[in-house]
């Protein structure tokens, strides 16, 4: 049996977290959309609390903390705002990469430059789905031991800011490829891609012809198959635990206006139809959050079906992340849509992660080819 009981330590954490995403990131939200970018302030105090290296290895001056506690506290900042959490500058995505591979060669520049605590940030190209909508943009030409990038990548995080870039990807050949760039090899291509999520510095990186040398190839072949495979598990992970946390705040803030409000003489929470709307919206947290846990633990025990897990959470939290703060905005009537109350940015920053990290479909298909190849060998034996 699975305990979701956190330790002492994870509670302590979770609730330095709470505190500090209620009293500094929830109040900061709206400035950092509007300025584009995660405060120096926001950051520095992220940074000194240690929430900028959980993923990084202790010997890279990191926490190293196992998923299961990483995704308590990532839920807990996240409850503050989400688009401030995807836009603290850092290793970003790229952390899970330099977990797996502390000691690779290529990383330790970017080891030294943030040996005093000031991390620059990486954006990371995951181009390995060759039938997502803009896999023909960016194309990754084997040429010999080199490798030749052209062309523009999907939106992602960070790339406003991004000192280095890491690319996984699919080469002409059908060969999995690690590259790191660095050297602003790449224009950003910015706009408002996404409705929400504007704090965290999305764009779109663009490459005239980069040549990328042998030397900065970080693995290839079958061991760079592995390495992204494990990554995209704790990717999915992570991030669906950060839909959790928004999904938390969407939930109480629906909550405490609802019980707030009156009409004909009684709350509006006491009404059948706004209690019932409010115990689904519990429901699709609760279900989701349990989901999120179970897969890290899976993951953090390198269990067979850790993949699975990690497609399931990561699909059910993107569902349940559109579904509760759409329902939160109608729980609100007219105010919902009015930029004094929060639940409209969360709505957005929904929108915008769920079309950042995959998209369901893609996932639930996935997820059910595992059950059929899965259930193929089985006959077989």
């Amino acid at each position: 049996m699975i305990s979701f009981h956190p330790t002492d330590e994870e509670q302590a954490f979770y609730d330095l977290a709470r505190n500090f995403a209620v009293e500094h990131i929830r109040p900061a939200a709206r400035e950092c959309e509007a300025n584009r970018s995660v405060s120096a302030s926001i950051i520095k105090m992220v940074g000194e609390l240690g929430f900028l290296t959980l993923e990084l290895p202790e010997s890279w001056g990191g926490l190293e903390l196992p998923l299961i506690s990483q995704v308590q506290i990532l839920q807990a900042l996240s409850y503050g705002d989400l688009g401030i959490v995807q836009g603290l500058s850092g290793p970003g995505d790229a952390a899970s990469f330099i977990r797996l591979q502390p000691d690779h060669p290529l990383l330790q520049s970017y080891k030294s430059s943030g040996r005093n605590g000031c991390w620059p940030s990486v954006a990371f190209i995951d181009a390995t789905d060759r039938d997502a909508p803009w896999a023909s943009e960016l194309d990754i030409r084997a040429n010999g031991s080199e490798y030749i990038v052209k062309g523009t990548s999907q939106p992602v995080r960070l790339a406003t800011s991004a000192e280095y870039v890491l690319i996984a990807a699919v080469d002409s050949k059908g060969e999995c490829v690690v590259l790191w760039l660095e050297n602003k090899h790449w224009e950003v291509l910015k706009g408002d891609f996404r409705l929400g999520l504007l704090a965290a510095g999305l764009g779109r990186l663009h490459f005239p012809d980069v040549h990328v040398g042998a030397e900065q190839v970080i693995a290839r072949g079958k061991e760079a198959s592995e390495l992204i495979a494990n990554v995209q598990q704790r990717l999915r992970v992570l991030e669906a635990a950060k839909e959790v946390g928004l999904m938390e705040a969407a939930l109480n803030y629906a909550i405490e206006y609802t019980a707030g409000r009156q009409a004909f003489g009684q709350e509006i929470a006491k009404f059948q139809g706004v209690s019932f709307t409010i115990a689904e919206m519990a429901f699709e947290f609760k279900a989701a959050k349990h989901l999120v846990w179970q897969a890290a633990i899976k993951v953090d025990e390198q269990a067979s079906d850790a993949e699975g897990h990690a497609l399931r959470a990561l699909s059910r939290a993107h569902r349940s992340l559109r579904h509760v703060t759409d329902c939160a905005v109608q729980m609100l009537g007219g105010h919902g849509y009015v930029q004094e109350y929060p639940v409209e940015k969360w709505m957005r920053d929904a929108q915008a992660q769920v079309a950042l990290y995959g998209r369901e479909r893609d996932l639930l298909v996935r997820r059910g080819e595992q059950i059929m190849n899965r259930q193929k060998e089985r006959v077989a034996q």
